[in-house]
């Protein structure tokens, strides 16, 4: 079976599902590197570096460009937003906190992109159907 072609993206769109990809793996990394080296709560590493296996199922989404992907994964960014506030609060270690802060900052990104890439791309088929008619 065969499926019809995908438009060429709008190049805002584009852009925003690049930022959207590049601090998903960001999140990743900075999840592994904090909890197995940087700054791990017990020497030697810890299992709350499995903490970043949920962020790998969206990637396949974004990748994919779903639209139901941005959306749900606008939501579940929140929950690491939360963490990053909580250890950046709490964590004594001064590279746990910069860890922490990182990850805000991230997450805001994360979130921002996806957002935006929803907006636009309602907007963009909004125009295509009033185009059409």
């Amino acid at each position: 079976m065969l499926s019809a072609p995908l438009a060429p993206l709008d190049p805002t769109v584009a852009w925003t599902r690049r930022i959207a990809v590049a601090s998903l793996l960001a999140m990743i990394a900075l999840g592994l590197a904090w909890e197995l080296w940087l700054a791990p709560l017990r020497p030697g590493g810890s299992w709350l570096a499995l903490k970043v296996l949920p962020l790998c199922i969206p990637l396949a989404g974004l990748l994919k460009n779903r639209m139901y992907t941005y959306r749900w994964l606008s939501l579940v960014v929140w929950l690491y937003f939360t963490e990053g506030v909580v250890r950046a609060w709490s964590d004594p270690l001064p590279a746990g906190r910069w860890c922490a802060l990182a990850e805000l900052l991230l997450c805001l990104l994360l979130f921002a992109a996806c957002a935006m890439h929803v907006r636009l791309r309602f907007r963009n088929a909004r125009m295509a159907t009033a185009a059409g008619e």
